[in-house]
């Protein structure tokens, strides 16, 4: 489905959630005034329209973050189920909690909170799960078709022409096919004669030079056009136009680009390490006084890792080593159980409370520092030191295209139990998935591992 296309279907799946909860939540109030139970319920206009509103919001608001409505379209019906559901849930316990802010002179009632909640779920769904029939139906009885002419190679046409029509919902008709010789002639004719609402250019990349007229004459009329990017058949990178001046430029992005999500990403990261940093304070101070106390040395072990793009930052740490640790490395290096990033579960420099200080992730305490700095984030791939960094085959040097983090998908999959290839394929998989979502989610299950000490030695 085209782009346009696809904004125009998640707009309306925001506008019929709004209606549905206007609905739903006047449903739920109506059932709930009509029943007969010993305590009576009845909101006053002004708060009706309030908490009703507050409702609305919410739920387009979730929708929206969540990205629901650009799987509805296509999604099976089981996630249907779970998206609606989750949505639900959340903002019936946004609904609770509001309620409370506008200090009701009677909180609402559970029975009606129940009551919306069911209605809400039971009208989403109904919707959802018949979203692709509905639209459909509306296309066809009222929508206008789409005109699109092809131009290519009659095996590649071909193949678009059955993407382009079994891939939307809107209807879409094929003006004309053109092989690239064609295409000079008849597209001029075409244009004069025909609706056109755009061309999409499928050719080899050495036949667009011999289109540039065809382009020019394209863009003079207004006629949006498309070029197929197949010349590049193994790019699995988000491919956007942006421009510099007048220079357009096709970018290729292997990893999330810098939109509102990555702000908000960087904004829950200054929260959480402020925070963190104020409230852990006098458990800071406690471990530097043992640190010190039971070995020779400072306190903060520095080290030189790579960050964002392999910018090199120094990354701070509770000294769980010796002094000397750093020399002793290289004859230890055959007792290493990593080919690339060095890794002893009986490393004899590790100290003895060095020990326990690695087993709880204690140690990595002072890295909230360089996430306020800016050098890492809360969740991302372990920041990695240069002497491995060469050691990489080319494709994991992609796990470098995000800020390193704290915590990542390995440390809820066994953390120090982890061959280096799963831990870097599974470092590039979070970056490929990113979500604000997914980065909650590996925080929450992050926590309990780091309390119980698993997988790390």
């Amino acid at each position: 489905m085209f782009a346009h296309q696809r904004k125009r279907i998640q707009v309306l799946f925001a506008i019929v959630d709004a209606c549905l909860t206007w609905i739903a939540f006047g449903l739920a109030y109506w059932t709930r005034t009509s029943l007969k139970l010993e305590l009576p319920f009845f909101l006053r206009p002004r708060p009706f329209i309030l908490l009703a509103g507050f409702c609305i919001v919410v739920w387009v608001a979730w929708g929206s973050l969540q990205k629901v409505y650009e799987y509805l379209e296509a999604a099976s019906p089981r996630r249907i189920f779970a998206l609606t559901l989750r949505q639900c849930v959340v903002g019936t316990i946004a609904v609770i909690l509001f309620q409370y802010l506008l200090r009701l002179e009677h909180p609402v009632s559970r029975s009606f909170i129940a009551l919306f909640f069911f209605y809400i779920l039971a009208l989403l769904l109904l919707f959802r799960l018949n979203a692709r029939p509905i639209i459909g139906l509306y296309q066809r009885e009222f929508g206008k078709a789409y005109h699109v002419v092809i131009v290519g190679p009659k095996d590649k046409t071909a193949r678009l022409e059955h993407l382009l029509c079994h891939g939307s919902p809107f209807r879409i008709e094929i003006a004309a096919r053109l092989n690239e010789e064609e295409c000079a002639v008849r597209l001029p004719n075409l244009l004069a004669n025909r609706i056109v609402d755009e061309v999409i250019f499928n050719v080899d990349s050495n036949q667009l030079a011999a289109l540039e007229d065809v382009f020019l004459r394209c863009d003079e009329e207004g006629i949006r056009t498309r070029v197929a990017i197949d010349f590049f058949p193994h790019v699995n990178s988000d491919i956007t136009l942006d421009r510099v001046g007048d220079a357009p430029l096709l970018t290729f992005s292997a990893a999330p680009l810098d939109d509102l999500r990555l702000v908000l990403k960087r904004f829950f990261d200054l929260v959480i390490s402020t925070t963190a940093l104020i409230f852990l304070a006098p458990f800071i101070a406690v471990v530097a006084v043992l640190i010190k106390l039971t070995s020779k040395g400072p306190v903060i072990y520095s080290q030189t890792r790579c960050g964002l793009n392999g910018r090199k930052f120094r990354m701070f740490k509770f000294r769980s080593m010796v002094v000397d640790a750093e020399e002793r490395r290289n004859a230890l290096e055959h007792r290493s159980k990593r080919q690339i990033a060095f890794k002893d579960p009986n490393d004899p420099r590790i100290t003895r409370i060095g020990r326990w200080l690695r087993k709880f992730s204690i140690d990595e305490v002072p890295q909230l520092y360089n996430v306020l700095k800016g050098d890492m984030s809360i969740v991302g791939p372990r920041p990695p030191l240069p002497d491995e960094v060469e050691k990489y085959e080319r494709w994991q040097k992609r796990r470098l295209r995000m800020r390193p983090g704290l915590t990542c998908i390995w440390a809820v999959c066994g953390r120090d139990h982890i061959d280096f290839e799963s831990w870097m394929r599974m470092d590039i998989s979070y970056i490929e998935n990113w979500s604000l979502k997914l980065d909650w989610s590996i925080i929450l299950r992050t926590i309990p591992h780091v309390l119980a000490g698993k997988g790390a030695h």
